[in-house]
């Protein structure tokens, strides 16, 4: 019997603005700013999209992905719960504290394989991990318009 693939990850993302404005980047809505092709998708109507229970999806590379705001601190950190069926489900958690250059962000996710033919996807994710932050990275000082972004 072949299990399923379990993996924490963990990195961090430079942002040149203070923890409270960085915050807005990594919420459903504010991470459209920088994330090409994130649109979340709200099955019922928010007033405020990082309250906890707040569900959405996002379609990306033809799968489905649904995720819920499991809590959150504003201006310090975010935490959700996120499932793409058949393929992987687990926690996503950011969280920020400020630094010399402004905040860095600690991003955090814990993620498991929901069917053996989807490890290899997930060890893919895992691998190329500092890489996806770095892009992350640079594309957010792109759009805050960081002196040291570069371009997209």
């Amino acid at each position: 019997m072949t299990t399923c693939t379990r993996v924490h990850l963990t990195g961090t993302v430079q942002v040149a603005l203070p923890p409270r404005d960085a915050f807005g980047l990594f919420t459903p809505s504010g991470e459209r700013r920088w994330a090409p092709g994130w649109d979340p998708r709200f099955p019922s109507p928010v007033a405020d999209d990082t309250a906890p229970g707040t569900v959405f999806h996002v379609a990306h590379a033809d799968r489905l992905a649904i995720w819920t705001v499991v809590r959150r601190d504003l201006g310090a950190s975010i935490e959700y719960c996120t499932m793409t069926p058949g393929r992987r489900a687990g926690l996503v958690t950011v969280t920020l504290a400020a630094s010399p250059a402004g905040t860095t962000a600690t991003v955090t996710y814990v993620l498991t394989s929901l069917a053996p033919e989807a490890n290899a996807e997930l060890d893919r994710f895992a691998t190329d991990y500092p890489q996806f932050l770095t892009h992350w990275q640079h594309a957010i000082a792109y759009v805050i318009g960081d002196a040291t972004a570069t371009p997209r």
